[in-house]
């Protein structure tokens, strides 16, 4: 989720000063735009003075969509200044319930499938009256518009794109939120991720009563210096409620109601109800996107299977979250980036997307998916995505902590003690506000906790590139009811540095089914199995691969009890130590599953960036052997 307070700061890094001022060279208009169901959306228009038809893009959000009123206008608008350059119109709106607009603000609010009476109203229903509206009123319009958004934008740009109207001819969800219990911001496979949820509903989740220009702060409360401490202190789910929120944020209080994928999480699942897309969609993500990297692989992948007769495009980059409005970006944590890969998105990607399909003929020259290719740092292009040249194969762990690609000859297993009291951190050092370099961390800095678990393949002697989705799958004997299981695939660089390519977490209560969990056996063995967001990387020679288990990443995650129980009422006397154990042999063969490119690819999908120095050539994946 893009916070409230990050909105202006990306606003600024991603407009440059320029020696005119907005009001130079735009005329601003302000709507009330009527809904079918009669309640108004405040909406900001800015034209170019300029001569000219010109086509609209359009942003909707919960974020405001200020300044308010005629004489104040915004510094600058994001994306290529191209944009500017061939005098586009730039509209803002907020959203149903927010601000200045009119109605009741719903959370990811659900998509009706049928709609019954006239006046029913949904988010694509009220993108449909607002672009039935603008085509109609706003002055000097072609006729056509696009969508756009970042995060909770992401989503309405989506959602806008359901049952299109016909003047929208393109749209570009960009991290979207999409999934709110399977993989975006607040939930990874049911497992609470409570740093960010409690941080953000505290502020963003306060009601309003009235339409104003102003939103009512959050309760106060501080971590200390130290959240790790203080998340820990706070305990069990409820007293957060009972401590400090008090009732006061009613998505706080139907998330701690759904602890499962019900009819409440499903509803707001926005991939499967993309039907009925009428116009183009770039789909754009960051590979390290620390809120909605999901989001942004499973719209572009929802909307193309269910709607194969549009153009569907992929873009994703070695991005942070929104990390693509950044003209600076080059670097991420301890990786470094050739300089100028977000004006190349902004440029040679997001403004062609728009601009074929709002000024030209709707046809473009760029390829269907655009990835950036960490390790080996270059732009890699494909037909689809995930991409089909992948062969799928599995890193099977093994006697003495090691990794391989044949499967296990010989029965082992490894155990530690999960202790909730003393949960795993997700970072080194004093932990403040959730960082977002966390996904590509060192974790160095885990050596000599007994309950992470390391298991290290010998150097690579060739580069090895995987793409497309990662997989875990354990087996598992417990002490407990439930548990956790956090898996990292790590590259570990001659120097040591042991870089997260990808990590996430799985609550093994949900094991068989997110709608109807089902406890642990203790002394069973149990699999756990869950599927990761897609990677595109190179393990360039020298480098070894490791991958790490254990059952707590904290205070990025909620901490399981270990016991079979709703978590979401728990209270701090439920949780318990348990004993795991991971076992690896002919019949249990725990391993991670990648998609390994072939050595030298395809002539036409390799493409290095313009700022980058050379080419990588990739040999037949190996390793040394000990």
């Amino acid at each position: 989720m893009l916070r409230t307070s990050l909105v202006p700061t990306l606003l600024t890094l991603a407009t440059l000063a320029t020696a005119q001022r907005t009001q130079d060279v735009y005329t601003k208009h302000e709507y009330m735009i009527p809904m079918r169901d009669g309640k108004r959306l405040y909406t900001a228009v800015y034209v170019p003075k300029k001569t000219g038809k010109h086509p609209i893009l359009f942003e909707r959000t919960p974020y405001s969509a200020g300044p308010y009123g005629p004489s104040a206008y915004v510094d600058g608008f994001r994306g290529s200044q191209k944009f500017k350059s061939a005098g586009y119109i730039f509209a803002f709106q907020d959203v149903r319930g927010k601000y200045l607009s009119e109605g009741d603000f719903v959370d990811v609010r659900p998509q009706l499938q049928v709609h019954l009476k006239p006046q029913d109203i949904d988010e694509s229903t009220d993108t449909y009256d607002s672009i039935d509206y603008l085509v109609k009123k706003v002055p000097t319009n072609n006729g056509r518009v696009g969508l756009w958004g970042v995060s909770y934008p992401g989503f309405y740009a989506a959602v806008g794109a359901i049952n299109s109207h016909p003047a929208l001819k393109a749209s570009s969800p960009q991290a979207p939120v999409s999934d709110w219990f399977l993989g975006d911001d607040f939930h990874h496979n049911g497992v609470l991720f409570v740093q960010d949820g409690f941080s953000f509903y505290s502020g963003f989740g306060q009601a309003r009563p009235v339409p104003s220009p102003d939103t009512k702060p959050g309760p106060a409360w501080d971590i200390g210096g130290d959240a790790y401490k203080w998340y820990l202190k706070m305990g069990a789910l409820p007293n957060y409620d009972s401590q400090i929120l008090k009732g006061s944020v009613a998505f706080w209080n139907d998330l701690m109601v759904h602890p499962n994928y019900d009819d409440f999480w499903q509803a707001r699942s926005l991939p499967s109800k993309m039907k009925n897309v009428h116009c183009a969609i770039l789909a754009v993500g960051g590979m390290f996107d620390a809120e909605d990297c999901w989001g942004a692989q499973n719209i572009y992948k929802s909307t193309k299977a269910q709607n194969p007769k549009i153009d569907t495009y992929f873009a994703m980059g070695p991005w942070y979250h929104g990390g693509w409005e950044d003209p600076g970006f080059n670097s991420l944590g301890a990786l470094k980036f050739p300089g100028g890969l977000s004006t190349h998105f902004e440029d040679d990607i997001e403004f062609p997307f728009f601009d074929a399909y709002l000024r030209g003929g709707g046809k473009t020259k760029l390829p269907e998916a655009q990835v950036y290719e960490t390790g080996s740092n270059r732009w890699r292009q494909f037909g689809s995505w995930p991409p089909t040249q992948a062969k799928p194969i599995n890193l099977y762990l093994d006697n003495g902590n090691s990794v391989s690609f044949e499967k296990p000859t010989k029965s082992g297993s490894e155990t530690y003690i999960s202790d909730p009291a003393d949960p795993v951190p997700y970072h080194a050092g004093t932990i403040t506000d959730r960082t977002r370099e966390y996904m590509v961390d060192d974790q160095s800095f885990l050596k000599g906790r007994k309950d992470v678990l390391t298991y290290e393949m010998s150097p690579m002697i060739g580069d090895l590139s995987i793409g497309g989705p990662v997989t875990a799958d354990l087996f598992v004997k417990t002490s407990s009811t439930d548990a956790d299981f956090v898996v990292k695939l790590i590259d570990v660089s001659p120097t040591g540095y042991q870089g997260i390519i990808r990590a996430d977490t799985m609550r093994a209560k949900f094991r068989h089914s997110f709608q109807n969990p089902s406890p642990l056996t203790p002394g069973q063995v149990e699999e756990i199995k869950f599927t990761m967001t897609d990677v595109l990387h190179t393990f360039k020679k020298g480098h070894r691969i490791m991958i790490q288990i254990q059952s707590s990443w904290f205070p990025l995650t909620d901490r399981n009890p270990q016991v079979f129980l709703d978590i979401n009422q728990a209270k701090d006397s439920d949780f318990q130590k348990a004993t795991i154990e991971i076992l690896h042999s002919p019949q249990h063969p725990s391993h991670v599953g990648v998609g390994v490119m072939p050595a030298g690819p395809p002539a036409g999908v390799v493409v290095a960036h313009r700022h980058a120095t050379q080419r990588n050539r990739s040999s037949v994946p190996t390793r040394r052997d000990s």
